[in-house]
């Protein structure tokens, strides 16, 4: 069984659900709006069977601090365009046995949260394709 993983900044997917960093280095800080999911899983389908799941962990950055509250009051709603959008990437792209392309995940589940407005950028903090 073949099993890869990409961890990035995993922590801060145990942050609270708004939170506001500041970036360092430079002149004045520039803050950072984050709001983490929860882990999402969903199957890896091969034609008409499940061939594996794939698990995955976001983060959203939010362009300001209103945009990141608004994705905080609207979670249910970010959380099912994301599982939708993961569910799509799983079937058309994702494998138990290869990496998964991180880039192009994000990208996908960007594309998708743009109705949800406020998401500047997804932060996939760690994704797994596992064997079911």
């Amino acid at each position: 069984m073949r099993h890869v993983t990409f961890s990035a900044v995993a922590a801060l997917a145990l942050a609270a659900p708004a939170t506001t960093a500041a970036a360092s280095g430079g002149e004045g800080g520039a803050e950072v709006h984050l709001v983490p999911l929860e882990e999402i899983r969903v199957p890896i389908v091969d034609g008409a069977r499940s061939d594996g799941v794939l698990r995955i962990t976001l983060v959203l950055e939010a362009g300001d601090a209103a945009a990141a509250e608004k994705l905080s009051a609207q979670l249910p709603v970010v959380r099912a365009a994301s599982v939708a959008a993961a569910l799509e990437f799983g079937r058309l792209y994702a494998s138990p046995m290869m990496p998964v392309n991180a880039e192009q995940l994000a990208g996908d589940l960007k594309n998708a949260l743009h109705d949800a407005g406020g998401v500047h950028r997804v932060l996939v903090t760690q994704v797994a394709a596992t064997r079911a």
